[in-house]
């Protein structure tokens, strides 16, 4: 067990490292960068929509604050603040929301390209430039939509949480330290499914569940490991005090290169687990081999 595990480690590193991954993560922060408040603007809306703006924007910037810190926080609330500025004119207002979908599925764009080149995904027949942009687009709409959903049901079950945990401490104070554990195993389903969504659905290969799941799992394994020892590394590292006024901002640049470099690796794990363990091991192909001839139907006899 401890020995596929090590391998599969190992395996995922090397194909991290050959597939350049480090370039990739920071083309990825680049266009992250530019669909941060975008994202967000459209993230508040579908949320303020069932919570109200202002206590959908302030939870989603506490749940940005404990992600990212005090500095990235604000830098990414200056971003917003720019980003949502009210446009003059009908012209420049339709201009300005069709600017803010184009940014806001950039990284989304990027993250496609990306996964298919970790799953060596064969090329498509040619089709004319402007439509298979559209089609990519509309795909990472969804993806910011899905996104949106995942981050609303985590916004209602941790106030929920949270006002439980208010009402239970006067009864018992052992239950914050359960509700805490709850809070973070919710937080941790959130992104699994998260992941699994954009392993799933960006490739432009078919990806088996069974191997999406696993992967997903491990890549929010790391992230909720991840974004603490991030987050102690800019904390004692002093980034943000070392560039001045724009110490918020190269916060932010490393969080997300950081974290883009977890999902990647996260994806370089579920195409190996895939190939080694999962759907695509030789062991499966076999299998489903095997299955394939015994359920091919029996040729007609032969006329007399």
């Amino acid at each position: 067990m401890l020995k596929t595990a090590w391998g599969l480690i190992k395996e995922s590193i090397s194909a991290w490292v050959g597939d350049y991954a480090p370039s990739m993560g920071a083309a990825l922060a680049y266009y992250t960068l530019f669909s941060i408040a975008p994202l967000l603007i459209i993230v508040i809306a579908v949320a303020g929509f069932f919570l109200g703006t202002e206590a959908a924007q302030g939870e989603i910037l506490g749940q940005i604050r404990d992600l990212i810190g005090d500095e990235g926080a604000v830098a990414v609330q200056g971003l917003l603040k720019s980003a949502s500025q009210p446009k003059q004119g009908l012209i420049a207002g339709a201009l300005g929301v069709l600017t803010l979908i184009i940014a806001a599925t950039g990284a989304f764009a990027e993250l496609q390209s990306d996964l298919d080149r970790i799953w060596r995904s064969p090329a498509e027949k040619a089709e004319s430039g402007i439509w298979q942009m559209l089609r990519k687009r509309l795909l990472s709409f969804g993806m910011v939509l899905a996104i949106a959903f995942l981050l609303l049901v985590s916004l209602v079950v941790s106030a929920g949480l949270a006002a439980f945990g208010a009402w239970s401490k006067a009864l018992s104070p052992n239950l914050e330290v359960l509700l805490t554990a709850a809070n973070i195993g919710v937080g941790f389903a959130i992104f699994t499914g998260l992941f699994a969504l954009m392993y799933k659905m960006l490739p432009k290969t078919d990806i088996h569940w069974r191997d999406v799941w696993v992967g997903a799992a491990v890549t929010a394994l790391l992230f909720t490991i991840g974004k603490y020892l991030i987050g102690l590394y800019l904390g004692k590292a002093g980034v943000g005090s070392a560039f001045g006024a724009a110490g918020s901002l190269v916060v932010l640049i490393v969080w997300v290169y950081y974290s883009a470099q977890i999902f990647l690796l996260g994806a370089e794990f579920t195409w190996v687990y895939a190939h080694r363990c999962g759907s695509r091991s030789e062991r499966s192909l076999e299998l489903a081999s095997e299955s394939c001839s015994l359920r091919a139907p029996k040729s007609a006899p032969a006329a007399n």
